[in-house]
Formats: C-alpha cells, structure tokens, sequence
C-alpha cells in the first residue's frame, strides 16, 4: 500500500514537471518575441490577393524575419493560419510572438499606410508621391485622375480634380482600389468643406472649387501664415475690378519650369489659360494643392485697398503692398536692383 502512494506521489511531480515543460514551450512559442526586425519600424509583410501560406512563409524567408521556423509553422498549422490567408499590410513589430502575429495576420487586421499630400503642384506629382506604395499601379490612378467622366462622378473637371486631394495625412489600407481612394479623398474633401465654409465661398462670390484655386494662388504668393488673407484680399480686389490676376506664380505654372524665379516679359508671352496677366479671371485649375490655411485665408481674407503687392527688398518672404500702380513700380524697382545685386537674371 505505501508503495503504492510512493508511486503516485512520483507520478504526480513527474506531470507536474511534465505539464510545467510543457506550459513554458507553449509559452515560449507563442509569447516569446521571435522576429528580427528594426525596433522602432517593424517589418511591413505585404501579402496580396490570391497569396497561399507558401506566398507568405517566402515573404518571411527572404527578408529573415523568423528567428525559430519550427515554432512558427507549429503554430500557424495549429492556428489553421494555412487555410485563412487574407491579403493586407502587416506591421510585425520586435516585441510580437507567433500566437500574436499569425492571430493578426488569420483576422485580416492589417496596418493603415499614411498617406500624407503637400508640396505637391502637379497631377505627375501626386502619382509620385503614391508611388508604389499600394498593391494598385499607380498608372491606374493618373489614368482616372486624366478621365473627364470620372472627374465629373465627383463633381470636378480634369483641371479642377486635384482640388478634392486636400493637403493631410490620411491613414489608407495597402489593398485601397484606386476608385476606393478616391472615394475617401472625396469624403474628407465633403468633411472639410462645412455649411459655413460654402456659406463664406458664396457671400465672396466664390464656390469651393474657385476659392481653392484662388488660395493656390496664394499659397504660391508667400508662405507666411499672417499675410496670406492680405495677399488673398489683394487678388479678390482684382476680380472684383475685372482686371487680370496677373500672378506671376501662374506664368511659372503655365511654362511648367518651376526653377523660374523671375518673370521676365518674354516669359508672359506664353498663350496659356493659366496665364494670367493675359487671361482675365482665375485660372481653369489650381497650380497646387494648398494648405487648409490657405483656403480659409481666402474665404476670410483682409478687406483694403491695395491692388498691388512686391516680395521685400530683404527677401524675408514678406512683401511690400501698395493701392496705386505709381506705389507699386516704386516697389518693384527696389526689389529688381536687389536681385540684380545677386545677379539672379532668371
């Protein structure tokens, strides 16, 4: 009898240690970090439409990302990670373990790309900021971005289009359709325009379309925060006079070579919608994507006199405004000997 609890006694701390083992190499396989990744960025895992296991376990293979293989494939079988492969972008990061990864990559919930927009003046330019940043070619978005029904779906032309591309980080899954990113470009667009700022657009003789080429006019004219609704106020006060703009950004716009930094008479020559020393009125599309503090400095721009504005002498980016053209020539002349003193002819 007392071997008989003797060999019970042994039998139990033998399953003790057995199923202590074992909860560690459960632990340690599915807790344990197992990826050699950056700390701070993670490893981004793309996998697209139509991927199997072995399209994902190459993925990992080839950057070594996996530090124990067994594990891993332990797991996923496990997990039956193999017969639920969903494409979309995975951040692994350094901290993960295998039960936290594939649990991730088996529900589909993948990692938002930001998408950020500034700086941008033409359509060439925001293709290349996508880039191939997303499973679609970017090729199929210039096409829409050139398609004159496609810009009528949203309610623009193909000159007006890129005014619904509002200047902001967006968070875009990796799988967005080309039609999907332009529907969500198209809801922000909807969200940032108000009942007040359309109600502002209207009682300025705006719409949002106009008073965003406007503001990249503006946007173009300076960079300082405080004297964009001056410059705003002095373009507003030429349309009103049904005078041309003329802004020397939209000549540069118009010869599409942005290394310009004097417009020179020979340049406003050019025939050109966007020439607006020619043309009276606001071009037929923006010449950028403009800050959102460039449009409402325009639907609340400065009300003056001034018809006239000159970049300063001491080239601070502000500018020198005047009400008479008399004023402004005099302007001009200290600012052109200043360039000349720097000898910048073009």
């Amino acid at each position: 009898m007392q071997q008989n609890h003797k060999l019970l006694r042994y039998f139990f701390i033998a399953f003790a240690l057995f199923a202590t083992m074992f909860s560690y190499y459960v632990w340690q396989i599915t807790k344990t970090p197992n990826y050699e990744v950056d700390q701070k960025k993670g490893f981004a895992l793309l996998i697209p439409k139509g991927a199997t296991f072995e399209t994902v376990w190459d993925s990992l293979s080839k950057h070594k990302i996996v530090k124990d293989e067994l594990s891993f494939k332990f797991l996923a079988k496990l997990l039956e990670y193999k017969e639920n492969v969903r494409e979309g972008r995975y951040v692994i990061k350094a901290d993960m373990g295998n039960y936290e990864v594939i649990k991730k990559l088996r529900s589909g919930n993948q990692d938002a790309i930001k998408l950020t927009f500034n700086n941008i003046r033409l359509k060439k330019d925001l293709i290349h900021k996508i880039g191939n940043r997303f499973e679609f070619d970017s090729t199929a978005l210039a096409r829409m971005l050139d398609d004159s029904v496609v810009a009528q779906k949203y309610g623009f032309t193909k000159e007006t289009i890129m005014c619904m591309f509002l200047p902001n980080t967006y968070e875009v899954y990796w799988t967005t359709t080309p039609e999907e990113l332009m529907s969500t470009m198209k809801t922000w667009y909807d969200k940032f325009w108000t009942e007040e700022r359309k109600r502002k657009a209207t009682e300025i003789g705006l719409d949002p379309i106009r008073a965003q080429i406007m503001a990249s006019i503006v946007e173009a004219e300076t960079k300082k925060a405080d004297e964009k609704p001056r410059v705003a106020g002095v373009y507003m006060n030429r349309l009103k006079a049904n005078m041309p703009l003329g802004a020397d950004p939209t000549v540069v716009f118009a010869h599409q070579d942005f290394t310009i930094k004097r417009v020179t008479k020979a340049l406003l020559q050019i025939n050109s919608p966007y020439n607006t020393y020619r043309v009276v009125g606001l071009p037929p599309g923006p010449i950028n994507l403009p800050d959102l503090a460039s449009i409402d400095a325009v639907l609340n721009y400065e009300h003056h006199n001034y018809m006239y504005f000159c970049a300063k002498e001491d080239f601070s980016g502000y500018h020198n405004f005047a009400e008479t053209f008399a004023d402004h020539l005099n302007n001009a002349r200290i600012y052109q000997e200043a360039l000349n003193k720097l000898n910048i002819r073009k």
